[in-house]
Formats: C-alpha cells, structure tokens, sequence
C-alpha cells in the first residue's frame, strides 16, 4: 500500500479535495488519510464544510487560534508527532497558499517525505500577497507539481523546476460536478427573501478591508449598487471585525437593499454563484468557480493568480474605483460582458487523474 496524507487547512482547501476519498475506491494500492490543520476553526468556516461533503478528517490537529507564525509553529509541531507516532506516509499532498500549506510542505522536507502540491504553479507576481510566498516557497521544496491551469505550466517551467510537473486541471470544479444536485436543491434564494435581481459579493482581502477609508469605498459602492440590486454579501470574519472595529457595522446593515449574512455553507453560496447577476469579490477560487459557471465575475484587485479566469473564462480585474466597476457592470447589463468559456481540463475528473499518477509513482 502507497500510503497518502493529504493535509488541508482552510474552506478553499477543502472545497479542492473531496473527491479524494471517494475515487481512491478505484485505486486497491492507495491508502489515503485527511489531516485537518485547524487553520480554519469555527462552525461556519470549518465544521458545515465537512458534513456537507460527508468529508471526516481522520485527524484534526486542533491548533489554537493566534498569530500566522504561532499557527504554522503548532502544525509544524503536531504534524511531526503525528507523523513520527501515528502515520508515516509515504507521500504528503497539499492543496494551495494558504499558511497550514507552507507549514505541511516544510515538515515534509525536513522529514523526508516527498511532497505533492495541487494548484502547484500559480503567480501573481505581486510579493506583497501572503498567500503569493505561501505558493513560491511550497513550489520550491515540492517534488511533484499538479497544475491546474496553462499558467502554472508557464511558470514552473521558467522557474526551472526539478519536480515531476503534471497538467491534472482543477479538483475544485470536480467538487462542483459532484454535488450539482445538492447545490440545485438548496432554499437558500427563499430563505434570505431574494425578490429582485442580486450581486453576490465576498470581499476580505487586508487591501480592501484592514483600513476605514478601504470599508468607507466598500460601502459607497454598496450603496450606490443597491439601487438596482439586492446585494448579497456573506460576510468573512475578518471583515466583520474590522467593521467593529472601525464602528461602521451600523452604517452597513443600515442600507436597505444589502443582505449581511454570515459565511454559508457551499451547497446555499454555489446556488447564489449560480443564480446571481454577477459577482463583486476579490477571492482566488470564486474567479474559478465563476468561470466554469459563466457567470460575471469582477475581481476587485490589481492581479491575479489565476490568469485563465480573465484570459478564457468570465471574469474580469478591476482596479477598485467605484467608477470602473460601473463601467462593466454596464456591459453585463447591456448584454455585452464577455460570455467566457471553461479552461481545459475543467471537467470534473482531474481527482481521478492525480490519483491515477500516484497510483504509478515509484516512492
């Protein structure tokens, strides 16, 4: 048996491998096990996840809630007594940038443990982002790259990049052929009493919500779509907080048009994606999921990682000026947005092909 720990830490994270455990049924030799970091904790940002996708980690390594360099030094630290104790593994796969990442992908190394990163190749270019080192320095101590877009085979390759590189798609549009059924069947559209066209907007990135003159354009571009729509904004707790934070929570829920709601689960947030006007976020993954959706996306950032969504699919960078973004909503509203299309390989089994690689991998 090739025995295989993949590692998550985040909602985006687990979104990218509930497959994993279903298609390994096809796969006798593979024996997998899922670690939850922690990384993501509450009920809203962790627990609906995994019972929506009938998806129990077989370990949860429990980590408190501090700062990201605490964070990382307490996976780095369970990790190793798990793994040392509990499960070697003969390979450690990771999804994405995110902190719990790096930190998997470090421990790795210093075990010995070839590593496997999936979404393995994607830039910004833009080293101010977190999440951008998260990606460059897991990449550099990988062994073996699962690439989901044409970009990511751009840059491994000119980053010279020793590792087995593979071309697999994306296992987050996998998640999203899966449970279609479970997406459709959701009352969430009733259930927040949507009655007129909506924009479904996710905005958390420290650029646009760690600052009060950030949260004060937020809001007048909320108030002036509200006009027309009913805004639809599940809220992350990093900007709950700095609403509180800045004393303007009352400004906000004052508007009448705006629905504040807090982060939903993924079966109610995928039938808003799918049934909304367009979207308003500056989220990595939502740029994918609305590409395989067709659905508008404007992305309120200066980059992004995942040029694909802005070169092939539907969604579009936006600099956030509050007059620029009614430029193309205009567009969608004149029928004249780009339709976009689906990225190759964004078909629903690219679990399947990573799985069918490991199977043939000589660890």
């Amino acid at each position: 048996m090739k025995k295989i720990l993949i590692v998550v830490g985040t909602r985006p994270n687990f979104i990218k491998i509930t497959q994993f455990r279903k298609e390994s049924s096809s796969f006798p030799n593979l024996d997998i096990k899922i670690v939850h970091t922690g990384q993501h904790f509450t009920e809203s940002m962790s627990d609906i996840f995994f019972e929506q996708f009938n998806l129990k980690p077989d370990y949860f390594l429990n980590i408190a809630a501090t700062t990201p360099v605490g964070q990382m030094a307490e996976i780095m630290i369970h990790l190793e007594t798990l793994i040392c104790q509990t499960y070697k593994p003969d390979l450690i796969l990771t999804p994405g940038d995110v902190n719990s990442t790096l930190a998997v992908s470090l421990v790795a190394n210093k075990l010995k443990i070839p590593l496997a990163h999936l979404e393995s190749g994607l830039r910004s270019f833009d080293r101010t982002m977190p999440e951008e080192i998260n990606r460059i320095l897991t990449d550099e101590i990988s062994d073996y790259y699962f690439v989901t877009e044409e970009s990511g085979l751009k840059n491994l390759k000119q980053e010279n990049k020793k590792g087995l590189v593979f071309f697999v798609g994306n296992t987050m549009i996998d998640t999203l052929v899966a449970f279609q059924k479970e997406i459709e069947q959701s009352t969430i559209i009733d259930a927040i009493k949507l009655s007129k066209p909506f924009v479904l907007m996710t905005i958390h990135r420290p650029s646009n919500v760690d600052s009060k003159e950030g949260l004060i354009k937020l809001f007048e571009l909320i108030e002036k779509l509200s006009e027309n729509y009913q805004v639809v904004f599940p809220m992350h707790p990093r900007t709950r907080k700095n609403l509180v934070l800045f004393d303007l929570e009352q400004k906000f829920t004052a508007l009448p048009n705006l629905i504040l709601v807090d982060a939903l689960g993924y079966f109610e947030f995928q039938k808003l994606v799918e049934k909304c006007a367009f979207v308003l976020t500056d989220s990595g993954g939502i740029q994918e999921e609305t590409t395989f959706r067709q659905i508008p996306c404007l992305t309120l950032r200066e980059n992004t990682e995942r040029p694909s969504t802005v070169e092939t699919g539907s969604n579009t960078l936006v600099h956030f000026d509050i007059e620029k973004v009614f430029d193309e909503i205009s567009k969608i509203e004149r029928g004249i947005y780009k339709k976009g299309s689906i990225p190759p390989l964004w078909e629903g089994q690219s679990t399947k092909r990573i799985l069918a690689i490991i199977d043939q991998l000589e660890l």
